[in-house]
């Protein structure tokens, strides 16, 4: 295979990949346009077309996935092979992508980045948010961050820090004047606000157990973000009872700026997972990765 035939195949599966030509090509560091032409001269040269363009989306056409399949195995053949070279570097190199919710990426990877390319300046991280939980495997990324119960299967999961609890809260402001909740029932008296998934999905229905007993509760409010940034500056400013991951507010909560509620109603649940997919060779870079993860995942720390 010429060097130019490579290079075109690894144009293609980075379109595929990214779902865009723009993407595609900032990530291979090239221009749209020469992007564009180096598909046209894979299409040309095969004599089928692999992509189908609009001028919103790209995607595969059934002959561009059956060949994306296939490279995807041939490429997570070299990148072992090259992972076994690197192996006896004195450091570890190469690329690396990473797939993590914004929650995860806030508590994990933010603090770390200029510590992990200080530590490790031969690796190429990649950190792509992601809260709509894409599959890592057909994404083509090396690892993600993901909570225990959402853990895709076969995967090898590396714990990061403590279980989880929610946590209802709201400003002192807000609480003036109003009876505090002492049931899950008793929200319907209040203005939450609302949580809706990521990508346009649902509303989130508010979770509560205690013993036995478990409700959900789809609580009514004026305002609904898709951002738990959002939501934690809203409960802040008095716009009524968020309902959020404990870590979240618990700096606010012990500073007096937000009070917490329903506490024997929270239901707990297994914290965040550094998760990738199981291969007979772990990358050294991806192996840096998470014992650097691991050593700054300070359990009950934000």
């Amino acid at each position: 295979m010429r060097g130019s035939d490579f290079a075109e195949l690894k144009a293609f599966a980075a379109i595929v990949e990214e779902g865009s030509f723009v993407r595609a090509a900032a990530r291979l560091r090239v221009s749209p346009p020469a992007l564009s032409q180096t598909i046209r001269q894979l299409e040309a040269r095969v004599g089928v077309r692999l992509l189908n363009r609009t001028t919103r989306s790209v995607s595969p056409t059934t002959a561009g996935e059956t060949l994306f399949v296939r490279l995807a195995l041939v490429f997570d053949e070299l990148e072992d092979a090259l992972a076994e070279a690197q192996a006896g570097r004195d450091r570890p190199a190469g690329s690396l992508r990473i797939n993590v919710p914004r929650v995860a990426a806030m508590r994990f990877i933010a603090p770390i980045l200029g510590d992990f390319q200080r530590a490790y300046p031969d690796i190429a991280l990649t950190v792509i948010i992601d809260d709509p939980l894409t599959d890592i495997v057909e994404g083509r990324f090396d690892a993600g961050i993901r909570l225990g119960e959402r853990l895709e299967k076969d995967m090898v999961a590396v714990k990061l820090g403590d279980d989880l609890q929610m946590a209802a809260v709201a400003a002192p402001a807000y609480l003036q004047g109003r009876a505090i909740p002492r049931h899950p029932q008793d929200l319907h008296q209040h203005r939450c606000i609302n949580f809706q998934w990521p990508g346009g999905g649902d509303i989130y229905r508010w979770e509560f157990s205690r013993g036995k007993r478990s409700l959900e509760i789809a609580v009514k409010g004026n305002l609904t973000v898709n951002d738990t940034e959002l939501m934690l500056k809203a409960a802040l400013d008095g716009a009524g009872v968020a309902y959020m991951i404990d870590y979240q507010v618990q700096p606010w909560i012990e500073r007096g700026r937000l009070v917490r509620f329903l506490e024997a109603w929270s239901p707990g649940f297994p914290g965040f997972y550094l998760y990738h997919p199981s291969r007979r060779l772990v990358p050294p870079a991806l192996r840096a990765f998470i014992d650097f993860v691991r050593s700054r995942a300070i359990p009950g720390k934000v």
